[in-house]
């Protein structure tokens, strides 16, 4: 069965696509970029500051779907210069203890809003989970 999720805690997406869906016991987390949900506005800053925002925002919406960031097996990262990675990296890997989730990292020409980084998210639960 298929479940849409759905926070104000993230912010809303900017077409056509759900903030993540569930089927079964995986949840597939849209990219989400530094866009802060209050405002719906991208922040301005350094890139340190969009990488934390990101995280933010994957987290509520894992929150909302009742996961949390253990549960993450597989990341994308798209970066909008390369030269941004060990920042970027840095800001991630401040958000995992151990069991680091598989992972690619690349860079692309652009980036929705023109910000620098986007991240998404496959998280799941064991059925000793819930």
């Amino acid at each position: 069965m298929k479940r849409i999720i759905q926070t104000d805690k993230a912010p809303a997406p900017i077409g056509p696509y759900s903030q993540a869906v569930e089927f079964g016991n995986t949840l597939y987390v849209s990219g989400q970029v530094a866009i802060d949900p209050v405002s719906n506005e991208v922040i301005q800053g350094e890139i340190e500051d969009e990488a934390h925002l990101v995280m933010k925002n994957i987290s509520a919406i894992l929150g909302e779907a009742g996961y949390a960031l253990g549960d993450i097996v597989k990341t994308s990262i798209f970066l909008s210069d390369m030269a941004l990675f060990a920042r970027v990296n840095a800001v991630y890997g401040s958000y995992f203890e151990d069991d680091f989730p598989a992972r690619e990292t690349v860079a692309v020409k652009g980036l929705p809003k023109n910000v620098n980084v986007e991240i998404t998210v496959i998280a799941c639960k064991t059925l000793a989970d819930g």
